[in-house]
């Protein structure tokens, strides 16, 4: 099926029905200018409250953050810009309970992340749709915040969703004339350019100009590198008006090196003796990823009166990515002789032997279309009033994958990779350069999801917060291989694996008001994982017959406005459990895995977000995770050895305490701002004795002045000491090392 016709044909022909019926069905309605569109462009937005304490930005929430039974952190424009966060990995390492998986996984080279101890890289939304593609999302130029959904949601966000799921929030075309341009420059090569222009027509209509350039090494490192560009025009009609329609295109090109780091050994401390942090072991004149994301998105809203509004959305995107890499994987031989994988001796000492997947290839473009329709209405049944969202999604993706490798002879053989210096690696390949093609993997995965959510008030204290969601998910993958020249170039197409299943989620909240600027809450969720969970995921002979996983998420928490509404507060005790994931039968008889696997992460949360006076802002959370396994076999392997090495362990990539914080301070046309990150120590695998990654500090610190009503200048300071530390930790293999110490001078001019 051609993900371009029915969900995008459907959604479009709908957005454009839909006026004609409005306006024969609706009154018009005024809802006045947006003042907030032009608050948000002010130097140091901190101020700007609204962003923090209204509703989220899906139309599934009709309730202000502070009603909604739900842990969820919004890190909005304002401080992404004072932080100079830049992609999606720097806006969530500043936020707790988070870390990032190494290297390229089944899906590929991309954002892997790890949330409250389960896996969220499949659990991405662009403005509540699903944004499943694992690429780099390597830049905030587009976004007006990122909105960070904790616990078990798939009754929100749609399959999957295990530990909660990550929005992002577009730019789009709005009310008010505003322009910013911004140039920056730093250390590493930093060099950045964007422009945020919008134009107001004074008809109801506007357009709204955002591009990038950008480029920058890393920080204390001797080969890799970062280049991009993008555009992302969107043009709005209506506004101000009961029936609005906005179109918006995203274009992006990243040309990066990709990282996979250093030798990474726990065991020994982390970074193996004798090798120097700046060193490159893959091959600078080979390795590359390149990625292309073309977006197109449109958006009606109608008003049916003040109180009903129905919401469409259509979006057709392509990624494309080409990566060629070369892990830092092999056979390392410390100084003393030793192998720091075995403890073994070896022959060669102070040496790395490359080995594995030197000169993988991969060229994958995913595609996913997507119509999602929401009708909100408030109304009241005696003394009842509701808050009803009803709704409907189509979502149709594909996933093509060619694979080989770019390093071998015209016959398709391997070449004998030399010995690198330990302390002096030679990067520079120059052995034979022929793309063997070994495999090709499509896949495709199609959902239709019916919804509805209902938030009652009996009263001003009390509300219940319900909602449900239906959905069928289909998908399906082929993988073909392909034989060397050498041996004969056979063509092998496998067979095609189908998974189907119907899933139902649901949520549950109850919120107690014993004033109006605070909150309690009890909230129950759970999450469906079907073995076709997305479309570069792969499910075997062994899983596709195997019935949807099922998480739940119990929370309790308060939330608070203080200070005139100008500080938000928030806590919440939960636990997010895996109820039954699949684990292999361990029977010989039965082939299929079964669902008899349990994990559990509880623990605390806490959350701050304001003002404390005008002048001093704040943004800070911490979370404490207590992560557990509580079976990691079949049934039938328990019951018949007793053994069950896993139960017990922490899980892998969890750690126990982590906490940000960053405040801002304003005087006298200056604003000085200072922020740390904590990232406690967690376990690489959970198995008994696994090696620890050790915890870190990193401080930030900036100072921004006000040069006139146009101009201002801001300096960024990162990682502050210098410190060294390590994320995307791959067990006992490697890990990419943290930005060194780096700063970046930018100005920005704004009327």
């Amino acid at each position: 099926m051609n993900p371009r016709l029915s969900p995008l044909a459907s959604a479009l022909l709908l957005a454009f029905s839909m006026p004609a019926i409005a306006d024969t069905v609706a009154e018009t309605v005024a809802d006045g200018a947006d003042t907030a569109s032009r608050k948000a462009v002010e130097l140091d937005t901190i101020e700007v409250h609204e962003d923090r304490i209204a509703k989220p930005s899906s139309a599934k929430y009709t309730e202000p953050l502070r009603d909604t039974p739900q842990t969820i952190t919004v890190v909005t424009k304002a401080v992404m810009d004072q932080q100079n966060l830049l992609g999606l990995r720097d806006i969530l390492s500043t936020l707790p309970g988070i870390t990032f998986g190494a290297g390229e996984g089944g899906g590929g080279y991309g954002d892997s992340i790890n949330l409250r101890g389960f896996s969220a890289s499949s659990d991405i939304t662009i403005d509540g749709v699903r944004d499943s593609a694992q690429y780099t999302r390597s830049d905030s130029f587009n976004l007006e915040s990122l909105e960070l959904i904790n616990g078990a949601n798939s009754a929100h966000s749609g399959a999957g969703s295990v530990g909660g799921n990550i929005n992002l929030v577009s730019k789009t075309a709005r009310e008010g004339d505003f322009s910013a341009f911004t140039l920056g420059a730093g250390t590493a090569d930093y060099a950045r350019a964007t422009a945020d222009h919008n134009i107001d027509f004074d008809n109801g209509q506007a357009l709204r100009l955002n591009a990038m350039a950008h480029r920058n090494d890393v920080p204390d490192r001797d080969v890799e590198r970062n280049e991009r560009w993008g555009f992302a025009p969107s043009f709005a009609i209506g506004l101000g008006s009961d029936t609005r329609f906005t179109l918006g295109y995203l274009h992006q090109h990243d040309e990066n090196v990709p990282q996979y780091g250093l030798p990474y050994f726990a065991a020994y401390g982390g970074l193996l003796p004798g090798v120097d942090r700046e060193s490159y072991f893959g091959y600078r004149n080979m390795d590359i990823q390149e990625i292309d994301v073309d977006a197109l998105t449109g958006v009606f809203e109608h008003d049916f009166g003040a109180d009903t509004t129905l919401r469409s959305l259509a979006r057709y995107q392509k990624v494309d990515q080409f990566i060629v890499v070369n892990p830092t994987q092999g056979a390392w031989c410390l100084d003393s002789g030793i192998n720091p994988a075995n403890g073994a001796a070896c022959a060669n000492p102070g040496t790395y032997q490359p080995s594995g997947p030197r000169g993988n290839t991969r060229d994958s473009s995913n595609a996913i279309a997507v119509s999602q329709t929401d009708l909100t209405t408030r109304f009241s049944t005696g003394a009842v009033e509701h808050a009803l969202v009803a709704g409907v999604s189509f979502t149709h993706e594909t996933y093509d994958l060619d694979t080989g490798n770019s390093q071998r002879t015209a016959a398709g053989v391997a070449p004998t990779y030399p010995a690198m210096d330990l302390h002096r690696p030679d990067n520079l390949y120059t052995g034979p350069v022929n793309y063997i093609r070994s495999g090709l993997t499509e896949g495709e995965l199609s959902n239709q999801a019916a919804y509805v959510f209902d938030t009652l008030k009996f009263g001003p204290q009390w509300q219940l917060n319900l909602g449900a969601r239906y959905e069928h998910n289909e998908g399906s993958t082929r993988s073909t291989t392909f034989a060397t020249p050498a041996a004969g170039g056979a063509v092998s197409v496998g067979p095609s694996f189908v998974n189907e299943d119907d899933l139902f989620s649901y949520r549950a909240g109850l919120v107690f008001k014993p004033v109006e600027q605070g909150t309690f809450y009890l909230s129950y969720a759970n999450s469906k994982t079907p073995s076709k969970a997305s479309v570069n995921g792969a499910c075997t002979a062994q899983t596709c017959e195997v019935d949807p996983e099922t998480a739940i998420n119990l929370e309790l928490g308060s939330k608070w406005s203080v200070l005139d509404d100008r500080l938000a507060l928030s806590a919440a005790a939960f636990r997010n459990e895996r109820r039954n994931y699949k684990v292999a039968s361990g029977d010989p008889a039965q082939p299929e895995q079964q669902l008899d696997g349990r994990a559990r992460v509880q623990g605390l949360v806490l959350g701050i977000a304001g003002n404390i006076t005008r002048a001093w802002s704040v943004f800070a959370n911490y979370t404490y995770l207590d992560s557990e396994v509580l079976q990691s076999v079949s049934d039938h392997v328990r019951d018949t050895t007793g053994i069950d090495a896993q139960a017990g362990n922490p899980l892998a990539n969890t750690p126990e305490h982590s906490a940000s914080a960053w405040s801002t301070y304003r005087t006298h046309g200056w604003t000085f701002g200072y922020g740390l990150t904590y990232q406690g120590d967690f376990v690489t695998a959970s198995t008994a004795n696994a090696p620890r990654v050790k915890s870190y500090t990193v401080h930030r610190a900036m100072a921004g002045y006000q040069v006139s009503d146009r101009l201002s200048l801001q300096l960024n300071l990162n990682n502050v000491f210098d410190k060294q530390y390590y994320t995307r930790v791959r067990n006992n293999g490697w890990a990419t090392p943290g930005d060194a110490r780096s700063a970046v001078l930018t100005a920005t001019y704004r009327f």
